[in-house]
């Protein structure tokens, strides 16, 4: 709301009241039929998230219950099962049962559809139907709840007299008695389930309504916790709502929203960076304005709160992208920045500066990154890989991206295109989750979640497979997993049973007919040959052949290399082909 509500007064719109919001919003209960209720209160598990898709709650009555029934007992007594019977019009609506019941009881139950939910319940029923006092109604509530033999005979007798003084009969009373007593046992405080069924509903309407304000706010709300961020991003991912990288011209300490609607990172969130150095950060941009490079940025915070380490997480996180030329040559400048700053502090405390108040110019800085242009950029990889360490994610790209058309042409199954089929298939993907259990047997399995960027599918490894490939499982790998596909009836995706995992360098052995080097005479010069012979060295003793076609102007042949030169075709090695030769020099060819 701290973030809504001075954008509504900008825009001349009323303040949101959280308070007075509408409790029966069409478009909140359109979104919680769906179960997509990730950061909404209470209703986040995955059990929660099952049981809403079975029960399609569209009213806050039915919010309440849900809070009340997502507990052990009533889930294990069958009580559940009747609940959404009744509401989707399976069994009959009773109050409390077809078989006895009593006209008086409908109001009471009438929300609940006449099953007896709550402990308040309980209560009204022995007042209406017995006559209890107030008190006396606790007093059967507490007795019910502790199953003590004498005191349940004595308000037994004590129930069928008062249903009897009301005029009911009482064999009729005593049915509703024993009825009621096997559910009182598992009520719930109505009373308790409704005021956080409220706050449940409070942060569905604004996760409806406000999507980027709220979900900054839960992700500030949990920056500390680098999994629950995770979690957070992959559901505003699947909400379609923008994320950018931390900035140090943008970012606040919290995740905020920026006038486009993209979530920006918070600082607080960078790992290696703390409050203290992200508070000078702050201090330092509100007192001077953005910064303009690394060394205006280093001569303007103070660097004993902001050291190296922060330095290197603001690089390796993305959030001084804006003010240097990669993030390579930002690395390597780190020191020079650090030194010169020092100088300038040490300049400005005995009372010295240039003609123009600076120690460093701006030629100097173009100076020093232009000393700096032969660092090579880092990969893609090594770059996502500083992302993940530092943030907890990979957010400018996903590791997959880079190997996706190369696997199509031996996986060809994007997750989210995949049917249930008796056939084994092939699918690629990134290892994004491990869960180890036992089986009955005490064996070791695993569920692997598998993300190609199209979707996301558990994959199940029972324990013959899993003793068999479990050195191949491993987090934030590209895999190639062979199985078969089908419907998962708890979850309502599709499952996927492995009967086979390779890495992607054993999945390039064995689909890849070789690896083809293409070369221009041009490049027969200056030691060419004995530079990739270097290259290709360390590589030796894999399945793939390589073969160099050799171009010139006018004509091209192809020359094998022996079987000495077959290469495992590790991504190192093909990083380094193409830096000497060029990325799209450097083909691994299909079948």
């Amino acid at each position: 709301l701290k973030m809504i509500n001075p954008r509504r007064e900008q825009e001349g719109k009323e303040a949101i009241n959280i308070e007075r919001i509408p409790l029966d919003d069409p478009e909140s209960f359109r979104l919680l039929k769906t179960a997509e209720t990730t950061a909404v209160f209470q209703l986040e598990s995955r059990g929660m998230k099952d049981l809403i898709r079975r029960l399609q709650p569209d009213n806050l009555e039915d919010m309440i219950a849900l809070v009340a029934l997502f507990r052990p007992g009533p889930l294990e007594s069958g009580m559940v099962d009747d609940f959404i019977n009744r509401k989707h019009g399976r069994a009959p609506v009773a109050y409390p049962h077809p078989d006895f019941q009593h006209e008086s009881l409908k109001p009471i139950l009438e929300p609940t559809y006449g099953v007896i939910v709550y402990q308040e319940q309980v209560m009204q029923i022995a007042q209406v139907l017995a006559g209890y006092t107030l008190g006396g109604a606790d007093v059967l509530r507490r007795a019910m709840g502790k199953k003590k033999p004498e005191e349940m005979a004595k308000q037994r007798g004590l129930f069928e007299s008062g249903a009897i003084d009301q005029g009911i009969d009482g064999d009729l009373a005593l049915k509703i008695f024993d009825l009621v007593e096997k559910f009182a046992g598992y009520g719930f405080n109505k009373s308790h389930s409704a005021a956080y069924a409220l706050v449940s509903y409070q942060t569905l309407w604004l996760k409806t309504h406000f999507p980027a304000e709220f979900m900054a706010a839960v992700l500030t709300a949990d920056m500390q916790n680098t999994d629950k961020v995770v979690t957070l991003i992959e559901e505003c991912r699947k909400m379609k709502l923008a994320i950018v990288l931390p900035n140090v011209n943008v970012s606040d300490y919290t995740f905020t929203v920026d006038e486009q609607g993209q979530i920006v990172y918070g600082l607080g969130a960078v790992k290696g960076l703390g409050e203290g150095p992200v508070e000078s950060i702050l201090a330092a941009r509100a007192e001077g304005g953005a910064f303009k490079n690394l060394f205006d940025f280093c001569d303007r915070v103070d660097l004993r709160k902001v050291n190296k380490r922060a330095l290197e997480a603001l690089i390796f996180s993305g959030a001084l992208d804006e003010i240097g030329p990669n993030r390579a040559r930002l690395m390597a400048t780190i020191e020079e920045a650090i030194k010169r700053a020092d100088q300038n502090s040490r300049n400005q405390n005995a009372g010295m500066s240039d003609l123009f108040g600076a120690v460093v110019p701006d030629e100097s800085v173009d100076d020093v990154y232009q000393r700096s242009e032969g660092i090579r950029e880092w990969s893609e990889k090594q770059r996502l890989a500083h992302e993940k360490d530092t943030l907890g994610l990979y957010l400018t790209g996903h590791p997959f991206d880079e190997y996706e058309s190369e696997v199509r042409r031996f996986a060809r199954n994007a997750i989210i295109d995949l049917k249930p089929s008796r056939n084994k298939i092939a699918i690629a993907g990134l290892i994004v989750d491990l869960r180890l259990m036992k089986n009955k047997r005490g064996q070791n399995m695993c569920f692997v979640t598998l993300d190609d960027r199209s979707a996301r599918i558990e994959a199940t490894l029972f324990s013959d497979a899993y003793d068999e490939f479990k050195d191949q499982l491993n987090k934030d790998t590209v895999v190639v997993i062979e199985g078969g596909v089908s419907h998962d009836d708890f979850s309502g995706n599709l499952k996927l049973r492995v009967d086979k995992v390779m890495s992607l360098v054993d999945a390039r052995q064995q689909y890849a007919s070789q690896l083809v080097l293409n070369v221009h005479a041009d490049q027969f010069k200056n030691g060419f040959l004995k530079e990739l012979k270097s290259v290709l060295a360390p590589y030796q003793g894999g399945g793939c052949p390589v073969t160099l076609r050799y171009c010139r102007n006018d004509a091209e042949t192809t020359i094998a290399l022996g079987e000495a030169w077959r290469l495992r075709p590790d991504d190192e090695a093909l990083f380094e082909l193409a830096h000497i030769l060029g990325k799209e020099k450097v083909i691994l060819e299909y079948n």
